[in-house]
């Protein structure tokens, strides 16, 4: 089983920038794939960004290019997520995840998640 929790949520103004982290413990070589996602009130969850936990390649959503960037570092075994030029329709619950499998930007791939932070990003 792989393990994780994030963490550096927060309440932010528009324009503001936050970073997340996500630790994670257990089988972490099962891992092939993180992700970020996030879900807002009465919205779905959706795809944010993803890194393949060997090489380092990334991928975006349209709504977070260029203001936002994931990376990671394997020797701490942690994810980020730095979020720069907040806007409002940023707020949600920011989620990890874990694929160990593939590159998917659907939720459903990924088979280990944490249980999120909150971002709010005040107008």
């Amino acid at each position: 089983q792989v393990q994780l929790v994030e963490s550096g949520g927060g309440l932010v103004q528009a324009g503001g920038s936050l970073r997340l982290s996500c630790a994670a413990s257990g089988r972490t070589f099962k891992i092939y794939t993180m992700g970020w996602f996030r879900q807002a009130p009465g919205k779905e969850r959706e795809f944010v960004a993803r890194i393949r936990w060997s090489g380092g390649v990334t991928y975006y959503a349209d709504a977070v290019k260029g203001r936002f960037t994931i990376s990671r570092d394997n020797a701490k075994n942690t994810v980020y997520l730095q979020m720069n030029s907040l806007k409002p329709e940023d707020t949600a619950v920011y989620y990890c995840a874990a694929d160990p499998y593939g590159n998917s930007f659907l939720p459903d791939e990924y088979d280990y998640w944490g249980p999120g932070t909150q971002v709010i990003v005040s107008s």
